[in-house]
């Protein structure tokens, strides 16, 4: 081959390298993997029932609030979604803020001095001691799809539990299902704190009624 046809080869495999080459760099950046959308447990709508507010009492206890824990699986920020029985799924590019539990937490607070059946509530950790301490579990916070629209599902156990004795003086596990206004994961969130919302105000009716039970039975026994 001379060297002028030498030179066209070269030129012509140079430019053919050149178009793949800006080829794959655009096939990459329309691949790029979206980033993530995050969302919040935020208790917009929780509370306890307006038959339950006001001061409390001297004589009210102090309640004491543990970190809640969740269930295996449900643990994370990972918002979960099922489609068979027992397999639990993951929305790729959508997560929780904070995984489920630790977002309850200020929740559970905020619904329980709303009852005013409590001369405080308080988060552990802390230095303050009470007569009455509640811990939580979250058994299961799921988008549900099959068989009709989807829906949330969120299940709460709780026990309420005498501070000095370790005495477990009530529980009860709060189930709430309710429908996503869409089948994706917005609907799912709106779903998801809609249903959170429901179990607080079920969960502190629940406390307060257990706390003046105990109460009225401290009253009976010491006459």
């Amino acid at each position: 081959m001379n060297h002028p046809a030498a030179a066209r080869c070269c030129r012509f495999v140079a430019a053919a390298l050149t178009v793949t080459a800006i080829c794959a760099c655009s096939g990459l950046r329309t691949a790029e993997t979206p980033h993530p959308a995050f969302y919040a447990l935020d208790g917009a709508a929780a509370g306890a029932p307006s038959a339950l507010a006001g001061p409390p009492s001297a004589a009210a206890p102090t309640l004491i609030i543990n970190p809640p824990h969740a269930a295996a699986g449900f643990d994370s920020q990972r918002i979960i979604y099922i489609r068979a029985t027992h397999q639990l799924e993951y929305f790729a590019h959508s997560e929780w803020i904070d995984p489920p539990a630790r977002m309850l937490a200020p929740l559970l607070v905020a619904a329980l001095q709303n009852t005013g059946a409590f001369r405080a509530v308080v988060l552990t950790p802390s230095a303050a001691a009470g007569e009455l301490r509640l811990d939580t579990e979250i058994i299961r916070l799921q988008h549900e799809f099959g068989g009709g629209p989807s829906r949330v599902r969120f299940t709460l156990r709780a026990y309420l539990v005498e501070d000095k004795t370790r005495r477990v003086l009530a529980w009860r596990e709060f189930d709430s299902v309710v429908p996503a206004a869409s089948e994706n994961p917005y609907g799912g969130v709106a779903a998801a704190n809609r249903a959170v919302s429901s179990v607080l105000e079920n969960l502190a009716v629940f406390c307060a009624e257990a706390a003046r039970g105990v109460r009225t039975e401290k009253r009976e026994s010491a006459q």
